[in-house]
């Protein structure tokens, strides 16, 4: 059994990786698990997991990095009566007048690729509040006390009455990829990375 965790939300979106990869190995399952953003390769580290789909850029000397499986437009969450809702979309430079939450336990070039530090003319963009998860995320967001990024997808996924989401349109599409240790690579995860190293990126 091949033990996938995922930061991102949308298993649904990349079953053409599950279902080729069960047809072509069908004596072999796959078990899905949710990986918390706020400790990201513990999972690995620990032996919970065998693969991990991650955004990227991933920098840590025992993980190897395999194929990305998809690039995702980013989006700011902000609360339904947050004055940036009169938008119809906003920059990072708009977004640095505003705070943002700050996560515990991940490494600083990680957070900085989900959520730039600085905007692209220098100016800091503010962290507030840690948080460790989605919910906390959201009722702060709710409240008002922050605006926070995230993957498009999740707009999909989780909608709520009092979080509105607005396109960025001044950064990159956020790559994720899958992730695994290097010293346990096995013939199975070297299975599903053929996998998605044959499909390519999904279009979502």
């Amino acid at each position: 059994m091949l033990r996938v965790g995922t930061i991102p939300l949308n298993i649904h979106d990349l079953r053409l990786y599950w279902e080729t990869f069960r047809t072509r190995h069908p004596q072999w399952k796959l078990h899905f698990q949710h990986a918390p953003f706020s400790d990201p390769f513990a999972g690995l580290r620990r032996g919970d997991l065998d693969v991990l789909i991650c955004w990227l850029p991933v920098e840590e000397p025992d993980l190897t990095v395999g194929s990305v499986l998809f690039a995702d437009p980013r989006v700011v969450a902000v609360s339904t009566d947050h004055e940036l809702t009169r938008r119809t979309s906003v920059s990072l430079e708009i977004l640095a007048d505003f705070q943002h939450s700050d996560g515990p336990s991940i490494p600083d070039y990680w957070a900085d690729g989900f959520a730039p530090f600085y905007t692209r003319k220098g100016r800091r963009i503010e962290r507030g509040p840690m948080v460790s998860s989605t919910e906390e995320i959201f009722t702060l967001t709710s409240s008002g006390e922050i605006v926070n990024l995230f993957p498009a997808h999740l707009t999909r996924y989780w909608s709520r009455p009092d979080i509105a989401y607005l396109p960025i349109n001044d950064i990159d599409a956020l790559p994720y990829a899958l992730v695994w240790r290097a010293e346990t690579e096995n013939d199975l995860i070297r299975a599903f990375a053929r996998v998605a190293a044959d499909l390519g990126i999904l279009a979502l």
